[in-house]
């Protein structure tokens, strides 16, 4: 399984953000092809080491990172990405990591 976390900062309107993020982008990229699962956090984030400025984290699976690149690299990936920079325009706001995982 493959995995991208997004860890969005605290945004200067969160009901802007949210209204944003949960209307607008969460629909586009469950169109991603390949895309497993959607999963967000739900209430206060608690940061056991650096900045305490976490507002909401999302992580997509996906079978592998061939797969993840091949969704991203579509049209419907193309229009996810760019929808995140509406909200999160540039890299301050927002840490994206992407891995390969395996069970323990």
């Amino acid at each position: 399984m493959a995995g991208m976390v997004v860890i969005y900062k605290q945004p200067a309107d969160a009901e802007a953000f949210d209204r944003h993020y949960f209307e607008t982008h969460i629909p586009l990229a469950k169109k991603i092809p390949g895309l497993r699962k959607y999963e967000v956090s739900r209430g206060p984030i608690t940061v056991l080491a650096g900045p305490q400025d976490v507002y909401l984290v999302g992580t997509l699976h996906f079978d592998d990172i061939e797969g993840m690149k091949k969704g991203f690299a579509s049209p419907e990936g193309k229009a996810a990405g760019a929808d995140r920079r509406l909200y999160a325009p540039d890299e301050s706001g927002v840490q994206i990591f992407i891995f390969d995982s395996m069970e323990v």
